[in-house]
Formats: structure tokens, C-alpha cells, sequence
């Protein structure tokens, strides 16, 4: 069995429960016949899309790190792609654990790294 990510987008009118009875479906193709196991979902939220898809300007993200055999990849792929309320998805493998979201750090703080660093990079080129 390997670690896998998927980050699936969906139609942005669809509620949460319905958004987690589509993802039940998905993950009992995963773990089919004990061949798998959800590691952990993260649920990213509407966002905006950088480009239309399916006359969508946004969707509902959700991130899902699972580890299963390659074998159910192929049946993961095909439910869906069947369900009309999934906008994209993308599954890769897995490069460790889920990211925190980032907060924007306040300007100030910000420019003051920058000098920081532009001074340490001019100290390295009078060498």
C-alpha cells in the first residue's frame, strides 16, 4: 500500500452534508475489501477558482491524504468522474502530512524581513 493525496472540488451549491455523503462514497471504494484506510480529510472550503470550470467561478475544496492499494485507483477514478458534482480532482501520492493554512503576515513584519534579507544577500556579494 502506498500514501496517496486527492483534492477533490466540488460544485459550490452543494451543502456540507451532502458534500460528506459524496465523500463516504469515494472512501469506501478506497478502503474496499480492507485495502485501505483514510489517514485524514481537511475540508478547505469555497474558494475561487482561477479560471471557469463547468461555468463555475468557484468551488468547495476538500483534501483527503488515505493510503490504499494503487489496485483501487482505477475505481476511484471512475465513480468519480460519474458524479456530475465533482468539478475536478486531482490524486497524488502523498509527501507527508496535511498542510496548515497560512496567514498572511502584517505588513510591517513583512517589509522588515525583506531588508533583512536583501542586507544579509549584499553582505555575501562584497565577499
Amino acid at each position: 500500500m502506498r500514501d496517496y493525496e486527492v483534492v477533490y472540488i466540488f460544485d459550490p451549491a452543494l451543502e456540507r452534508p451532502a458534500i460528506e455523503q459524496k465523500l463516504e462514497r469515494f472512501h469506501q471504494v478506497l478502503t474496499a475489501a480492507g485495502k485501505g484506510e483514510i489517514t485524514a480529510v481537511d475540508h478547505w472550503g469555497k474558494r475561487s477558482l482561477a479560471y471557469p470550470v463547468k461555468k463555475h467561478e468557484s468551488g468547495y475544496y476538500v483534501v483527503v491524504q488515505f493510503r490504499a492499494d494503487p489496485s483501487n485507483l482505477d475505481e476511484l477514478h471512475r465513480v468519480v468522474k460519474l458524479d456530475e458534482s465533482v468539478l475536478r480532482h486531482l490524486v497524488a501520492l502523498s509527501e507527508g502530512e496535511l498542510p496548515a493554512p497560512k496567514v498572511a503576515a502584517p505588513a510591517a513584519k513583512t517589509g522588515e524581513k525583506e531588508e533583512e534579507g536583501e542586507a544579509e544577500s549584499s553582505e555575501g556579494e562584497e565577499e
